[in-house]
């Protein structure tokens, strides 16, 4: 699970890293999470499900050598179709499968996430880890697109997708299930350790303590938690998630303000207290340079389309 997890991070390059990857092993997991909600697991992202008598609404999809995996996942539930896609975000490993699923549902998003899967270009922490994004085929455009929600009401489920502004990308989407008592959070909100914060495009550190703030507050206590990558969670897991995002960003503001370097915090250790969190994909150097970059006014502005 971990090598998979590793792979799909990386696939976050683009179509052209995913095709070199080798998907004819890769089971597609289905458990049941509560209600009408369903998470299942592959090799990119959580994908989100709820299913009942009008069909299928799913969100995100992963990438398109598992589109026919996914559909037999979701065939071994119901016959029922899948009638709408939402993603949570733009990045390959949550939205490879749009072109094909698109053909039957029409595939929902926020509007930066139709923008720049459109226009391609470069994402990042813009140190150590970089990619480039090739724009999408047409077909893999969400052809519904929100600026600050939306709801899908199907299956007795007001399934609503609210804008997160500024956190892991500048189109992150949390999708709520109220009845069923479920949140689907996409990479606002992982288990893998350190998170990654798309700077590039339009992400932040800080944005991503305020939304997932925003959203603690609309949960119960009870609720069940789909991360966009992990095990389902709990909403404590989520209160210490952002416990650690606030503290390590309050250490590396300390720091800047002592006129300490990036290399002189990592020579010191700064944040060995929370190595726990370190992974494959973003280790705790990784994480305080994301930080250093975000703090010291390097992320970029608004989004721009590339001509």
């Amino acid at each position: 699970m971990r090598r998979l997890l590793v792979l799909a991070c990386l696939s976050l390059a683009g179509p052209a890293l995913a095709q070199d990857q080798n998907f004819d092993k890769v089971e597609m997991k289905v458990t049941p999470v509560r209600g009408s909600v369903y998470v299942l697991q592959g090799a990119g992202g959580n994908i989100g499900a709820s299913i009942g008598e009008d069909g299928i609404v799913l969100v995100d999809d992963e990438f398109a050598p598992l589109v026919e995996k996914i559909k037999a996942a979701l065939a071994g539930i119901t016959k029922k179709p899948v009638r709408f896609v939402i993603n949570t975000h733009y990045h390959g490993d949550h939205t490879g499968g749009n072109a094909l699923l698109q053909q039957d549902s029409p595939v929902i998003a926020q509007d930066n996430v139709r923008r720049r899967l459109a226009s391609g270009g470069t994402g990042g922490n813009l140190s150590s880890l970089h990619f480039d994004n090739p724009p999408a085929a047409a077909a893999a455009l969400p052809i519904l697109t929100f600026e600050h929600d939306v709801t899908v009401h199907l299956n007795g489920e007001d399934v609503r997708a609210l804008h997160v502004p500024s956190g892991h990308t500048d189109g992150d989407a949390v999708i709520f299930f109220p009845k069923s008592n479920v949140v689907h959070m996409g990479d606002d909100f992982v288990t893998y350790g350190f998170p990654f914060v798309d700077l590039a495009a339009g992400g932040s550190v800080k944005g991503l303590i305020a939304g997932v703030e925003t959203v603690i507050a609309q949960l119960p206590a009870d609720v069940k938690v789909i991360p966009g990558h992990g095990a389902v969670a709990t909403l404590d897991d989520v209160r210490r998630y952002v416990a650690m995002l606030k503290d390590t960003r309050a250490a590396v503001e300390k720091a800047l303000a002592k006129g300490q370097t990036l290399e002189q915090m990592k020579a010191s250790g700064l944040l060995d207290a929370w190595k726990s969190h370190s992974g494959d994909f973003v280790t705790t150097g990784t994480w305080l340079e994301t930080l250093v970059n975000e703090l010291t006014g390097r992320a970029p502005g608004p989004f721009v389309p590339h001509n």
